[in-house]
């Protein structure tokens, strides 16, 4: 008998399509029945105020972890830029697919580049880091916050109220919007946030009936920098709300790790970038926090602990 299993996703169009992805993969994979439970969070409610005022991304898993914890759903499915560098000791990421691009896109229908907006042009962008990188790039320009789903953006931009928008790619191309990208935005230029692009898939820590048979739809290569990415920010003290970005590169047994703190206010921008082994990501991901730290990243973060 075919095994039946409920995943936990948030109710955004963007998260649904992960949601259903990764049940693609376990029909495929196992002939597993799935089905969704979508829930609203905190974080897709409060759309009124920034993410950092309110709490941060962990946010968007707390109602997750809820019904994973009743046992409502088996399993949880989170884009990966959005999970606190420290899970709560009950639950566990059992597997990360395969990374979409990473980088993020600048979504403007009049201007096809950054350098192209005009002198004071408004840009919508909720996250520090990005705000923090645009403010070093063209400190000319009048960054505002904007919070809510992907297309309620992209309303927002069509509607005037921007003359661009910074989003990330992997969910533009998720949704079908790739046409919507003008530029896409990379290193060394601009940094993306830690695990952007990746999906995991969150299970209870008592679930080692799901444990194994999840562990056989993990990316290797991805885990192995997300694992990197993610301990620089641990290191860092960092969360999913401050202005930290990390951009790990994989090459066979190689590990390349650049990692970048900034000051959304004045555009300072801090950026370290270490080489290492592809065997001990975790290591490295600490070097790369160290050198930011000594490198004097800890005076721009203090600006933003809660």
């Amino acid at each position: 008998m075919s095994m039946r299993v409920r995943i936990a996703t948030r109710k955004s169009a963007l998260a649904l399509w992960q949601a259903e992805h990764v049940a693609a993969l376990l029909r495929a994979q196992f002939g597993w029945h799935v089905e969704l439970l979508a829930l609203s969070t905190r974080g897709d409610e409060q759309l009124d105020r920034s993410l950092a005022t309110i709490g941060g991304k962990g946010l968007f898993l707390k109602e997750l972890e809820l019904a994973l914890a009743r046992g409502d759903a088996d399993l949880a499915v989170h884009s990966m830029k959005d999970v606190p560098m420290a899970l709560d000791e009950h639950f566990e990421i059992a597997a990360l697919l395969e990374s979409e691009d990473p980088y993020d896109a600048l979504v403007s229908p009049r201007f096809g580049l950054l350098a192209a907006l005009p002198e004071g042009a408004k840009v919508g962008s909720s996250s520090l880091r990005r705000q923090a990188q645009l403010r070093r790039l063209r400190p000319d320009l009048r960054l505002f916050d904007v919070r809510g789903n992907v297309n309620s953006r992209l309303h927002k931009l069509d509607s005037g109220e921007f003359d661009a928008l910074i989003l990330a790619v992997a969910g533009l191309k998720r949704l079908g919007l790739e046409s919507r990208i003008a530029q896409t935005l990379r290193p060394p230029d601009f940094l993306p946030a830690v695990a952007q692009g990746v999906i995991g898939i969150e299970i209870h820590a008592l679930r080692a009936d799901l444990r194994s048979s999840l562990l056989k739809l993990q990316h290797e290569p991805t885990a192995v920098r997300v694992r990197a990415e993610r301990a620089m920010n641990l290191a860092l003290h960092g969360s999913c709300h401050v202005p930290v970005a990390a951009h790990a590169l994989l090459n066979g047994l190689h590990l390349s790790l650049t990692g970048a703190v900034g000051d959304p206010g004045t555009g300072e921008l801090i950026v370290a970038q270490l080489d290492g082994l592809s065997a001990a990501p975790e290591l490295l991901g600490a070097n790369v926090a160290a050198r930011l730290l000594a490198l004097g990243a800890g005076r721009i973060l203090a600006n933003y602990a809660h």
